[in-house]
């Protein structure tokens, strides 16, 4: 069967030199069926004979690669790619599809698992290494080849006809730990797993590698693990006393400490999770002069200060008057538009969550408590529902979870429970 006919168009060169800094003012523009692609080059000389190169391959009929735009013949060897330059082909490709927080998640993966698939006599990984990554891994982002970064990328990284169980099994292991050496969070280590799969199973794919030599996991392993894991040790929350507490104490004679205690409280009383917090705006609130209030959630920190959709989706969620009192002097005290948002710096910026951490935690240790993350406030929120009585479907609404992983996450929170059914069965049955 006769190859289809692919559209590819060769455009002219262009000089986008804005000043003599510019080290690669000519570009090169074409499309191979619709998709547009470019090259840089340092000379004009140098654009005109790689453009020469692809009119010839277009006159002669030689067929393109769709996702890189060169021409087939062009395309080198496993042994030719190094892993680094795959990572960003694979971005590329998959960039338009994705959605901005799992570009970001894509983003903190890739980051981290390029930098350890390097030769071993590798010299030690430059500081700044994994910072510079992320902010030029995204497509819309100029490389330079002469960066410090690049060429040690380009000396030492591994190519993809290195890669083999041995290899990616050591780099798995390393990709799954902190800089401390300790394990990552299950759900954070099992997000970074399957991106690093994804990469390299899309060469398996595209054939530029002949088999899957990403390692097999244990059977059974991996589910035990993320069972135990997800199970928390709710004997460390805080009972409800001891919560306002401690989120009394945060307050101090520091000026940001009225805003961390305002969001540590909606983060407990609320249920909600710190990114999306931090996107709270005043028309998400309803604040009655007595009672119960309500909050949307639809809102979200994705990356970055950039709003976007929460983890699990809009929802609403009631507030006791605790925290409508709290809300309304906040919102009061500080003349806030509906449209502003609720909790930001002098500055404006987003408030830092190292910041937010340091506050909590001085507070916890003046009220003689063992140290939590704030994020731990959202679990003592949904053990305190759930020990009130509240009904499952409830709580896993407040939460923006399922029933399935609420009970799977807060198992231990159920406990009690046995003794009060039973004394409802009891009490149906006349016995």
């Amino acid at each position: 069967m006769a190859r289809p006919l692919q559209e590819v168009q060769i455009f002219g060169i262009q000089n986008r030199s804005v000043s003599e800094r510019t080290k690669r003012p000519w570009i090169v523009r074409w499309s191979v069926a619709g998709k547009q692609h470019s090259r840089s080059f340092r000379t004009k000389g140098e654009g005109e004979r790689f453009r020469s190169l692809l009119t010839h391959a277009k006159t002669v009929g030689e067929p393109f690669d769709e996702l890189l735009g060169e021409p087939l013949s062009w395309q080198p060897s496993p042994d030719d790619v190094p892993v680094y330059v795959w990572a960003r082909r694979w971005l590329i490709e998959e960039w338009p599809e994705w959605a901005p927080r799992t570009r970001t998640s894509a983003l903190e993966a890739i980051a981290r698992f390029v930098p350890l698939l390097v030769a071993p006599a590798a010299t030690a990984v430059p500081a700044g290494l994994r910072s510079y990554l992320y902010s030029t891994l995204p497509p819309t982002e100029e490389v330079e080849p002469d960066n410090q970064f690049e060429r040690w990328l380009g000396r030492w990284s591994l190519n993809m006809g290195q890669l083999n169980r041995q290899v990616l099994a050591t780099a798995e292991r390393q990709l799954l730990l902190t800089a401390d050496g300790q394990p990552l969070a299950a759900s954070t280590a099992s997000r970074y797993r399957k991106v690093a799969h994804a990469c390299i199973r899309r060469a398996v794919d595209l054939e530029i590698l002949p088999a899957d030599p990403w390692p097999p996991r244990p059977k059974g392993r991996s589910h035990r693990k993320a069972a135990r894991a997800r199970r928390l040790d709710l004997r460390r929350l805080p009972e409800p006393h001891t919560m306002a507490e401690a989120i009394e104490a945060i307050a101090s004679h520091q000026p940001a400490s009225r805003k961390y205690q305002v969001m540590t409280a909606v983060v407990y009383y609320a249920g909600l999770r710190p990114s999306e917090v931090v996107m709270l705006r005043p028309r998400a609130l309803t604040l009655p002069d007595a009672g119960w209030g309500r909050l949307e959630v639809v809102e979200a920190d994705i990356s970055f200060d950039e709003p976007g959709d929460p983890k699990t989706g809009p929802r609403s969620v009631p507030i006791p008057p605790v925290l409508v009192s709290m809300l309304t002097r906040w919102v009061n005290e500080h003349s806030l538009g509906s449209d502003d948002f609720l909790f930001r710096t002098r500055t404006g910026r987003l408030p830092a969550r190292s910041n937010w951490s340091r506050a909590w935690h001085r507070a916890l240790r003046e009220t003689g408590q063992a140290p939590l993350r704030v994020y731990d406030c959202r679990h003592a929120a949904a053990t305190t529902w759930l020990k009130a009585g509240a009904p499952l479907g409830e709580v896993a609404r407040r939460l923006g979870h399922s029933v399935e992983t609420l009970v799977t996450t807060y198992v231990g929170a159920l406990a009690e429970d046995e003794g009060l059914a039973n004394a409802r069965i009891a009490e149906v049955l006349g016995s």
